[in-house]
């Protein structure tokens, strides 16, 4: 008796799991607050202006620039990663050597932006001067590969047109 319960208990978790592997995530809107990612690398700020179509300037609670910023909304409507848009926001130093590449407000599956964020692809840009971030080619992520492009387009997209709108410091 306990033999035909194991197997049909293994049979049945067998059929269970299958059907939900072929069940498609639902997605879930991701907030993620723009004033955060600027402030996780410029703790002191206060402030984003607006310095022109492209980018903002970060300020500190002296009114000082310590940062600049662009964000890919609404320019990039029509990149779509896994499930919608994929806004990525790019912050750099004054002298344009980009600090941070962050995902914004999405419906990613989450589990593909960890699967990004802990293989370091958002950091292939950091360090980098916007015109050598240009020459940057990520690879594809097993698993996370429509993310990943989508991602990829935005940071180009930034990247070709915030260079050429650079705003006085």
């Amino acid at each position: 008796m306990n033999k035909r319960f194991l197997i049909v208990f293994l049979v049945f978790s067998f059929m269970l799991n299958a059907q939900q592997r072929g069940k498609k995530e639902i997605p879930v809107l991701h907030e993620i607050s723009n004033k955060d990612v600027v402030q996780s690398v410029y703790p002191d700020a206060v402030k984003v202006e607006k310095a022109n179509d492209f980018w903002f300037r970060i300020i500190n609670e002296k009114n000082q620039v310590v940062g600049f910023a662009m964000a890919s909304t609404p320019f990039c409507k029509d990149i779509i990663g896994y499930n919608k848009t994929t806004p990525v926001m790019i912050i750099t130093d004054k002298s344009w050597k980009i600090q941070k590449v962050s995902i914004l407000t999405n419906w990613e599956t989450l589990g593909f932006v960890r699967k990004l964020e802990k293989n370091g692809y958002f950091d292939l840009w950091v360090g980098k001067t916007l015109k050598e971030a240009k020459s940057v080619k990520p690879d594809g992520y097993t698993g996370a590969t429509c993310t990943a492009l989508a991602v990829s387009k935005n940071v180009t997209f930034l990247l070709e047109n915030g260079d050429k709108v650079l705003p006085k410091k």
